[in-house]
C-alpha cells in the first residue's frame, strides 16, 4: 500500500517562500509521476506542478515562474519550492503520485498566505 504524506506547509505573508514535501512509502519502485495539485475554498482541484521519472514537468498556469518542482528519484520524494506567495495562492496541497493505472494521493497540507 503506497501512501503519501506532505509537509511544509503554514502561514505566510505575501511575498513570502515555502517548501512543500512529499514521501512517498510503501512502493519498491520509483513512481513515475509525483506532483503537486491544491484546492482553494469553493474551487475545484487543479494541477501545480507534476514531474515524472523521463524528465518531463508540467506547471499550472498560476505556478510558472513562481514554483519549482523537484524530486529525489532514489528516495520517492518530491518537493515544490513556493516563491513571492499572494494571497490567491492559499489552499490546501495535495501530494499526488501515478504509476501506470494506480493513483495515490496525500492528506494534503495547509498552505496560507496573508494579506
Amino acid at each position: 500500500q503506497v501512501q503519501l504524506v506532505e509537509s511544509g506547509g503554514g502561514l505566510v505573508q505575501t511575498g513570502g517562500s515555502l517548501n512543500l514535501s512529499c514521501a512517498a512509502s510503501g512502493s519498491a519502485w520509483t513512481i513515475h509521476s509525483m506532483g503537486w495539485y491544491r484546492q482553494a475554498p469553493g474551487k475545484q482541484r487543479a494541477v501545480v506542478a507534476i514531474s515524472t521519472t523521463n524528465g518531463r514537468t508540467t506547471y499550472g498556469d498560476d505556478a510558472k515562474g513562481r514554483f519549482t518542482i523537484s524530486r529525489d528519484f532514489a528516495k520517492n520524494t518530491v518537493h515544490l519550492q513556493m516563491n513571492s506567495l499572494k494571497p490567491e495562492d492559499t489552499a490546501v496541497y495535495y501530494c499526488h503520485g501515478a504509476e501506470g493505472r494506480y493513483e495515490y494521493w496525500g492528506k494534503g497540507t495547509l498552505v496560507a498566505a496573508s494579506s
